[in-house]
């Protein structure tokens, strides 16, 4: 799925040049009003991650939609790629567009950038929703860690093919793949007793949203909600099953069944 940005341009940010596309006209308040920031999947484009939502999401104001190191229009560099890394520059960036705030966005390996930010950087996080994302290691199930590919949960030829053309289109460097390209699958965070407390000072309101063949596991994202201040009951934090078939690829599949 291909969308048509309203605007695109690239910002020096820690060395690179990000790519960054503009979707919706800014309203007469878009000065009072936080900018949705999408931080799309792996080896996705902006279209394949949230084509199915950007109407609902620039209503009156402004989406921005960010390209990571590596990933489409943005020229990977010899540093190395880690989650960490990764949200630096979408704050560097936000930082660059004049934003104090924004609600950030996150599918897939935007999820766990995202993640970051509100870790990192818990004053900039205005609202926080985390699809098909996973907070440690063994969040995803077993099927999906190993290295023979063969899990139904994971992209299908058809999938990946999408991909491949989708980035050939647009890359600085069209035979550097992403798709099979291991950089493009930062590692995640190992499971430690630490990270929870990191976590104390964000207070945004969160939704976490995961489908019943995603990648990750259902519990995980239950056991996430609990990490999250407010993630009780009556807290601001909560989690939103896609089920049933809801899967990984393509994610605007159950687009209606979040904004309907």
């Amino acid at each position: 799925m291909t969308t048509v940005p309203d605007h695109a341009a690239y910002a020096k940010v820690n060395g690179l040049e990000m790519y960054c596309e503009s979707y919706g006209t800014p309203g007469t308040r878009e000065g009072t009003r936080r900018p949705p920031v999408l931080l799309r999947g792996g080896v996705h484009t902006v279209g394949l991650s949230f084509a199915a939502v950007l109407p609902a999401l620039t209503g009156g104001r402004r989406a921005v939609a960010p390209e990571f190191q590596g990933h489409g229009h943005t020229a990977d560099t010899p540093r190395v790629m880690t989650v960490a890394n990764l949200a630096s520059d979408v704050v560097a960036l936000i930082d660059e567009l004049g934003f104090v705030q924004a609600d950030f966005i996150g599918f897939s390996l935007g999820g766990p950038a995202a993640l970051e930010i509100a870790v990192r950087h818990p004053e900039r996080v205005g609202r926080l929703v985390l699809a098909a994302t996973q907070c440690w290691q063994d969040g995803c199930h077993d099927d999906v860690r190993t290295p023979d590919y063969t899990s139904p949960r994971l992209p299908g030829r058809a999938d990946f093919q999408e991909m491949a053309d989708a980035y050939a289109a647009v890359a600085p460097d069209p035979g550097h793949s992403r798709t099979s390209s291991p950089r493009s699958r930062p590692p995640l965070t190992p499971r430690s007793p630490g990270r929870p407390m990191t976590c104390a000072g964000w207070e945004a309101p969160t939704l976490l949203v995961v489908g019943d063949t995603h990648f990750v596991r259902v519990e995980h994202a239950a056991e996430m909600q609990g990490l999250v201040p407010g993630g009780g009951a009556g807290g601001p934090a909560r989690h939103h099953t896609c089920g049933p078939d809801a899967a990984h690829v393509p994610a605007g599949a159950a687009a209606d069944r979040l904004l309907g």
